[in-house]
């Protein structure tokens, strides 16, 4: 077990829960062809999600939840792709889809593993209702919920993952971050966290180039959660 480290806290979209299948899933109840679901669900993801959080990191947008910028891009992305018929319900349903992502074959099971001897917790800008929600409907077994909504700012501000360890009453040093994508174990790393990087070749389907591992190297590399529980409970 890595020296000192008390409590694991983890990236949620793509690390924990498969964020693309159950968007492509959901969007086919609404007679998209396949390329179109692909194209939808890839640029609310890159687009609604992530260059959202970024314009609001630049001070571009006000703050406001993940919860508003989805719908702030899928009220864009409807009419674009025919679908003007949908009632104000049913596109807020549409929107919740970030509430009920399936996690990925191992998370349930790895986490689970893990909490035996660690403390866990997403460490997400997801919001806190959403990330609770997430948990309830996909049986993830955290401790307590970790959202930059309690910080009021988005990873990779360095105010999310030293908040996270000030109300995990713990130091960076005794907070691991566990994630599949490099940037955010590299914010991480920089602030004095140990990292553990997990491998999620799907995350952007089949066919694309999976994600290395950030420079320098992470403390651990993980194939998934469970053989990240095994390498903890080994080393």
């Amino acid at each position: 077990m890595l020296q000192g480290a008390r409590a694991l806290v983890f990236d949620v979209f793509g690390t924990v829960v498969d964020w693309r299948g159950t968007v492509l899933r959901e969007l086919a109840d609404l007679g998209l062809s396949e390329a179109e679901r692909v194209s939808f669900a890839e640029e609310w993801r890159r687009v609604g999600y992530a260059g959202a959080i970024g314009r609001v990191r630049q001070g571009d947008l006000p703050w406001m939840l993940v919860d508003e910028l989805h719908r702030r891009k899928l009220d864009e992305l409807l009419p674009r792709y025919g679908l003007t018929r949908l009632s104000e319900a049913e596109i807020d349903h549409l929107n919740r889809v970030w509430h009920r992502l399936q996690p990925w074959p191992d998370a349930v099971e790895g986490l689970t593993l893990l909490r035996r001897r660690f403390v866990i917790s997403p460490l997400s800008n997801g919001n806190f209702a959403l990330l609770t929600n997430m948990a309830k409907h996909g049986g993830l077994p955290w401790d307590c919920i970790l959202s930059a909504e309690l910080f009021n700012a988005y990873k990779p501000d360095p105010a999310t993952y030293l908040g996270a360890t000030r109300l995990l009453g713990l130091e960076p040093s005794q907070v691991m971050m566990v994630a599949a994508h490099s940037n955010d174990l590299k914010a991480a790393a920089a602030l004095g966290l140990p990292t553990a990087f997990v491998s999620r070749p799907l995350e952007w389907g089949a066919g694309t180039t999976p994600e290395a591992p950030p420079e320098p190297p992470p403390d651990y590399v993980a194939t998934d959660f469970v053989d990240l529980a095994r390498q903890l409970e080994a080393g």
